[in-house]
């Protein structure tokens, strides 16, 4: 049993690192984006300009009860970034073909003449996902520019 799938402990394991996976724009030019009464402050308060950090150097996979929190630490180009986010590779938070994917970002400064070491240009993310969400899931997936961390079940 200690070894078996169903041991919690066991869910997920280490994480690897692997290449970036190719961008795939999802606009269908069909849809309308904004529509109802309130579509202009929703579209104010959801925009986010995060941008990729450069690599990802660890991911954490936490058992919490009621789902997982995932946590994401990488390594920006510059210093000073910040508002990190684990934000979906997908809207809705899906997982496609058992893989659950999230894109570490965070916003650049205006100034950016410091680059630093690595220690000083480290940031970390962390979000809270339910059990409904990991259901089906057999692999978290976490993508920065130059690679991407993964960890199984």
């Amino acid at each position: 049993m200690r070894d078996s799938s169903l041991n919690p402990f066991n869910w997920f394991g280490g994480s690897s690192s692997e290449a970036p996976a190719p961008q795939v724009e999802n606009d269908n030019p069909l849809i309308p984006e904004n529509t109802g009464l309130f579509a202009r402050s929703r579209e104010r308060a959801a925009i986010y300009t995060g941008e990729p950090i450069d690599t990802i150097s660890n991911l954490v996979i936490e058992r919490v009860p009621g789902g997982a929190i995932i946590r994401a630490t990488g390594i920006a180009s510059v210093q000073g970034v910040y508002d990190v986010r684990l934000t979906p590779a997908l809207d809705d938070e899906q997982s496609e073909d058992g893989v659950l994917s999230y894109r570490l970002e965070g916003i650049r400064p205006d100034d950016i003449s410091q680059t630093g070491g690595p220690a000083t240009r480290e940031v970390t993310a962390a979000r809270k996902v339910t059990d409904q969400t990991l259901s089906g899931v057999r692999s978290i997936r976490v993508e920065g520019v130059t690679n991407a961390q993964v960890s199984r079940r």
